[in-house]
């Protein structure tokens, strides 16, 4: 039998924030996962950290993400940068949601839009940058942040499974653990592990489609990208009348796109390759296949929208992430097991904040940092 001051289930990014958090306040942590590696939700996203664009409790664990991510990707040595969300506006309608957003919106004309972004002029008529936001590459970020979590002390023991958790103990498929404290963060398999929790709060499956494709751009995109139909979806924007008049616009336009429960959105990769997505299909466990059709959709919309020739794809593939009827999953089940997870799509911009606001609460807060305020 192993013991740690801290067990965490899920080496996804609520689980390395759980770990940091821990680890940072001098205890003993390990971290289990069935995988050899991250492989969920954690590495299958556009690497966008969308701050700004989140309100309410969401925008509270955000801003705190901001602050562990800046840090970490010093500290743990990979690719991030601050350059903020471009938002383009192709319609009147965008352009009102995004004036009566408020503070942490720049209003852009088309011309600056076009500097930073490689978009065709034709039905531009503006946009806005969204100050705070991030940007990383989630397929090299966490396992950057699973070797620098590793050299602070961290043990990780993947290609393990839960069994069984209850109050001080965890049982493995590679023996039992004791902890003092134990944060399940497993993500949309809560039901695998504790259904009776998922059935409770609601929550199953969301899977999306994406896809990254080798692109020929005038200039690189300085920043994630988003639309119309991302403005519609996140809570700084989406509950405003000026949404509203939006999403009903583009659903009586585009019934397809609605159908497909699109976010328009693009990433550029450091290595200049194009993340493009993504639609959504929600269900306790989503079928597997993905409908051609949605990917022709994306092409067709980033044709229109980028000043380019047809992109070359490179990969396609599933994510899926835990959805439910709030933003997130914060239940303490018993004595010192804790269960954290975002049950939304913001996931990586919100996970790092959420780990840790809720270890303080059980952990006490971390010690200052020399040189921080």
């Amino acid at each position: 039998m192993s013991r740690a001051d801290v067990v965490v289930i899920g080496s996804g990014i609520v689980g390395l924030g759980a770990a940091y958090a821990a680890v940072r306040r001098g205890l003993s942590v390990i971290v289990v996962d069935r995988t050899e590696a991250p492989v969920g939700a954690t590495i299958r996203n556009f690497g966008h950290l969308c701050i700004g664009a989140q309100t309410g409790e969401a925008r509270r664990y955000a801003d705190a993400s901001r602050e562990l991510w800046l840090r970490l990707s010093t500290d743990a040595g990979f690719w991030l940068r601050e350059s903020g969300t471009l938002v383009a506006a192709r319609h009147a309608d965008e352009l009102a949601v995004l004036e009566a957003a408020g503070d942490g919106i720049r209003m852009l004309d088309a011309d600056e839009l076009l500097r930073r972004a490689p978009l065709r002029a034709e039905g531009l008529v503006g946009g806005a940058h969204i100050e705070t936001d991030l940007q990383t590459d989630p397929r090299t970020a966490a396992s950057a942040i699973v070797r620098h979590l590793a050299a602070l002390g961290v043990e990780f023991r993947f290609r393990t499974a839960v069994a069984a958790v209850r109050s001080g103990r965890v049982d493995t498929t590679r023996g039992p653990l004791t902890a003092g404290q134990v944060v399940v963060a497993v993500n949309h398999d809560v039901d695998q592990l504790l259904p009776e929790v998922a059935e409770r709060a609601g929550v199953v499956r969301c899977a999306l489609d994406m896809m990254r494709a080798a692109v020929s751009l005038p200039h690189p995109l300085s920043a994630p990208l988003l639309t119309g139909w991302s403005l519609v979806r996140y809570g700084h924007f989406a509950g405003s009348p000026e949404a509203a008049t939006l999403r009903e616009r583009l659903h009586a336009e585009r019934p397809d796109l609605a159908a497909l429960d699109l976010n328009q959105m693009y990433t550029q990769l450091p290595d200049g390759t194009l993340v493009i997505g993504d639609s959504h299909a929600t269900d306790v466990q989503p079928a597997p296949f993905q409908p051609e059709a949605a990917f022709a959709a994306f092409l067709d919309e980033a044709e229109a929208l980028f000043d380019m020739p047809t992109p070359r794809v490179i990969e396609r593939w599933q994510g899926v992430y835990a959805k439910g009827p709030g933003e997130f999953l914060v239940e303490s089940v018993e004595e010192g097991v804790l269960v954290l997870a975002a049950t939304t799509g913001i996931g990586m911009t919100t996970g790092l904040g959420l780990a840790e606001e809720n270890l303080t609460a059980v952990l006490g807060a971390a010690p200052v940092r020399e040189g921080t305020p």
